[in-house]
């Protein structure tokens, strides 16, 4: 028998059974509705979070970490390097590696000559007094790489970036212009913002032997003593820009990226010349022991805790990661995570999948009732057919395209029901959850094509199999008893 005679010949069954064809339909319809809803969730989680790492430079950056000088200069251990210290030491060293070079500059210059590094830049931070508009206030310091391609440096409450390396300009945060009694960003745009430090005065020598202070200021005069203290403007910097605070609504802010947070930037080789003027009590007695151990000639400089390496090609991480290794330094990579967090949301996917195939299970099983019901009514037509010749094999295809056609259209409207599901549900979290919060508009769900074709497919085969009984018992009636049958 012709295709196109068994799909009519089917058609035509279903049509005798409106209410029996549609009311098994809907049940494949709800399965497939549920299985797409559900799995379309779950696609939208990763693709709303892997979108979120890439606006966070999180793929085209990595955190490069070499050889703890506490650690090399004596009998300090990792943590008790960081609990002794107290200027800030940046992201926290992984466990799985050891490094066996100082991240010094010598090893910034060798990591910058590396196929697909864009820049490397090191991790230098310190917290210092600042004063600006009259008004003293304590900020967290951080040297920044310039020119800099980091997405925290792109969006501007007012000005611009740096302009080169080696300017004395600084870019702030907003929350440091309402620190320092601006009326706005803009009006903070080409004030200075000044560093303060000790000044003592009379007695020489006394800057070599500080006395006890409180954020860089005395506390107090021994008596007797001639040496009289005061605070100075060591350095100053032009604001030359404002970076905008984090969104409210958790979209990435001016935190983007692998290095550390800071309420002020300034040009990398400024930070770095503070921070050996002004290194603290800790940090001296450390390098200290470095340079007796050996470990630190008088003439090399200490080494950097850390430092964010950009690529120019995401693809590169893998590549430049071996070759850190090479030179004695570790590394550290939001892509470390990545297969982890694929495979969670494998298992996400996978059981919300699970669970909408449990209603398209419920469903195959109607589908079935819905044939073999049919085989009763028609017992005695399907004997009149095969007294005139139609095969086995034919009256098994007649009941195949008869549950082909429930599942291949309880396929494609579940799919569309999905989708305006998936649609709905956006727009219902828009009004409700995220617009009376200021937030912008989010796609909670992912509907590419695979998924909704492959429902279609499933929903297909599992018409089919439920068919197979009911088909292989409709071939095995006897066209004498079928004649008979009333």
């Amino acid at each position: 028998m012709p295709f196109f005679d068994l799909l009519q010949l089917a058609l035509r069954n279903l049509r005798e059974a409106k209410l029996r064809a549609t009311l098994t339909s809907m049940g494949v319809i709800v399965g497939v509705a549920v299985i797409v809803t559900m799995v379309s969730f779950g696609l939208g989680l990763q693709r709303n979070l892997l979108s979120r790492f890439k606006a966070l430079d999180l793929f085209s950056e990595m955190t490069v970490f070499g050889k703890s000088i506490a650690v090399a200069a004596g009998n300090l251990d990792r943590a008790g390097a960081r609990r002794g210290s107290g200027d800030r030491q940046g992201p926290r060293l992984p466990n799985d590696f050891t490094p066996t070079r100082i991240l010094d500059d010598a090893a910034i210059n060798d990591i910058a000559k590396l196929p697909g590094v864009a820049y490397v830049e090191p991790f230098i931070g310190f917290t210092a007094q600042c004063r600006s508009n009259g008004k003293v206030f304590g900020r967290q310091i951080s040297g920044a790489t310039v020119p800099n391609s980091s997405s925290r440096f792109k969006e501007f409450a007012a000005g611009q970036m740096i302009s080169s390396a080696t300017a004395d300009e600084t870019v702030i945060t907003e929350d440091t212009v309402r620190i320092a009694g601006y009326a706005s960003a803009a009006e903070a745009v080409g004030k200075n913002l000044e560093f303060l430090a000790p000044a003592t005065e009379g007695n020489p020598e006394a800057n070599e032997e500080e006395p006890a202070s409180f954020f860089g200021l005395p506390l107090g005069e021994e008596e007797g003593s001639k040496t009289k203290t005061s605070v100075v403007a060591a350095k100053t910097l032009r604001i030359v820009g404002v970076l905008k605070d984090p969104q409210q609504d958790g979209r990435p802010g001016p935190s983007r990226g692998l290095m550390p947070t800071a309420d002020v930037y300034i040009p990398v080789q400024a930070a770095r010349q503070w921070s050996l003027e002004h290194q603290g009590e800790q940090a001296r007695v450390i390098m200290a022991l470095a340079r007796e151990s050996g470990v630190l000639n008088e003439d090399q400089s200490p080494g950097y805790f850390s430092a964010v390496v950009r690529v120019n090609d995401p693809v590169a991480l893998t590549d430049v990661r071996k070759r850190l290794r090479e030179l004695g330094l570790g590394s550290f990579s939001i892509v470390d995570q990545l297969d982890q967090i694929r495979t969670v949301f494998l298992i996400i996917n996978s059981v919300l999948g699970l669970l909408g195939g449990i209603s398209l299970l419920v469903a195959s099983f109607g589908i079935a009732n819905t044939m073999i019901m049919s085989i009763l009514e028609r017992t005695r037509e399907i004997g009149i057919m095969k007294a005139i010749g139609a095969e086995d094999r034919e009256i098994k295809l007649i009941f195949f395209f008869e549950a082909a056609v429930i599942g291949l259209t309880g396929g494609v409207v579940g799919s569309l029901a999905a989708w305006a599901i998936d649609g709905l549900a956006n727009r219902l979290a828009y009004r409700f959850l995220l617009k009376p919060q200021g937030a912008s508009f989010v796609d909670f769900f992912s509907l590419p094509p695979y998924l909704w074709l492959g429902a279609i497919l499933f929903a297909l085969s599992v018409s089919i199999l439920a068919a197979l009984y009911p088909a292989a018992r409709a071939a095995r009636i006897d066209p004498v008893r079928a004649l008979r049958h009333d």
